[in-house]
């Protein structure tokens, strides 16, 4: 996952950008015929995604647990997202494959949440954290003076409920 950063830390971005959580869950965990092929699908659309940044794909972090996987995704824009998902290879396959031997029979289910972000309408923080999710997708910066809080972050002002610990 990366080096641990000592200290605190923020992200940022420097337009609007679009959050995509994709995911699987598995309903009927006896039906491997039909579940593992969906789970498989997935590494080969995440090296797509990766060989072509230039699509608009800026990263992602996964999640797996025994139901499942989750992704997180950032976009520049979900006119670059849509795009791939209408003309990325692997994703129209996997999408065919899906509707094809699945469909609405309940054994596997998909889902996913968008969310497009205005220019300086996010905030985040990473505490002692490799760089991680919207940091590493934008620029990983120290989470000082006006980035120190919250509500600083989000162009608002207030003081630290608690005093923030110096970065080393």
């Amino acid at each position: 996952m990366g080096k641990v950063i000592p200290g605190r830390y923020t992200a940022e971005m420097d337009d609007a950008f679009v959050v995509f959580i994709i995911g699987m869950r598995i309903n009927r965990p006896w039906a491997v015929h039909k579940w593992l092929p969906v789970f498989k699908s997935m590494p080969p659309m995440i090296r797509e995604l990766y060989a072509n940044r230039e699509i608009g794909f800026l990263d992602g972090t996964y999640h797996f647990s025994p139901r499942g996987a989750t992704l997180i995704q950032y976009w520049k824009s979900f006119e670059d997202l849509e795009h791939y998902a209408r003309h990325g290879a692997e994703h129209l396959a996997a999408w065919r494959d899906f509707n094809r031997n699945i469909g609405t029979d309940g054994t596997v289910g998909i889902y996913h949440e968008t969310y497009i972000v205005q220019k300086g309408q996010h905030e985040a923080l990473y505490n002692n954290m490799p760089v991680f999710g919207l940091a590493k997708a934008g620029r990983h910066v120290p989470a000082t003076g006006r980035k120190e809080t919250a509500s600083r972050r989000l162009g608002r002002d207030n003081e630290p409920a608690v005093p923030s610990p110096p970065n080393p």
